[in-house]
């Protein structure tokens, strides 16, 4: 990856309302570089919506977001495009292709948006479903493997690109305890390997203590807490220590 950006995640004042409920509150929010951020909240706190503002499937009501410096509302859909070749995005369901085999879930960006020789493409593909231990799976549909797996093989999908972001929604939702864990332990790996920028939506206090460097925990809108888990641990407002309870 070439020219950097220290702090490729930047917003400021952002504000996102549907009808009469508002669900972003004047947002800021800067990740640096090589910086895993988990994003914490109840349901229905905004986490999801944050995340899909960041890549502009949703646009904001105000403020800005820049992705590795770029003022993503400023962008027609080709230089959008570009930006976004440059954010790896895990979605909640995995949201593979279901009529792809393993492998053709993988290629799939680097057929579009390379011109990679397809024997490149193979290579590049069994590296990265071996790096989160799929590389057995190449020829099996999504149907044919777990949940934890589908989510395994998202995750390399997202990293098919060599992004210098990446974005996670609820990473470890409805995976039992045990498969949550070793996705949690995955995206630990990949942050110290990469060195990659990431922002992690999740309502799983257990999890993101694993993986994260700072934590942003939301209510209503608002950031009311940020910090590392010390940090948060030391707060004495009741939502926070009741959320770091029930959480944990």
């Amino acid at each position: 990856m070439q020219n950097l950006i220290d702090i490729p995640v930047e917003v400021d004042g952002l504000h996102k309302a549907f009808g009469d409920q508002t669900v972003l509150n004047g947002i800021t929010l800067r990740v640096t570089r090589g910086e895993t951020v988990a994003v914490l909240g109840r349901s229905g706190t905004g986490k999801s919506v944050l995340l899909k503002i960041l890549i502009r499937l949703l646009p904001s009501d105000s403020g800005t977001v820049r992705i590795a410096g770029e003022d993503i509302s400023r962008l027609d859909v080709r230089a959008l495009n570009e930006v976004r070749k440059k954010i790896g995005f895990l979605f909640q369901q995995a949201a593979l292709y279901d009529s792809m085999t393993v492998q053709e879930n993988v290629a799939f960006p680097l057929a579009k948006h390379t011109t990679m020789p397809r024997s490149d493409q193979e290579a590049r593909v069994r590296e990265l479903l071996a790096s989160v231990e799929m590389d057995r799976d190449l020829d099996k549909l999504p149907s044919q493997v777990s949940g934890g797996m589908q989510k395994r093989v998202g995750l390399a999908r997202a990293l098919a690109l060599d992004p210098e972001i990446l974005l996670f929604d609820e990473p470890t939702a409805g995976l039992d305890p045990i498969t949550g864990a070793e996705i949690s332990e995955l995206i630990l790996q990949l942050k110290q390997k990469r060195k990659m920028s990431a922002v992690v939506v999740t309502h799983d206090v257990h999890s993101a203590k694993v993986f994260a460097d700072r934590v942003v925990l939301l209510d209503q809108g608002n950031i009311v807490a940020e910090g590392t888990f010390a940090d948060l641990q030391e707060r004495r407002e009741p939502f926070v220590r009741k959320f770091l309870r029930d959480g944990s």
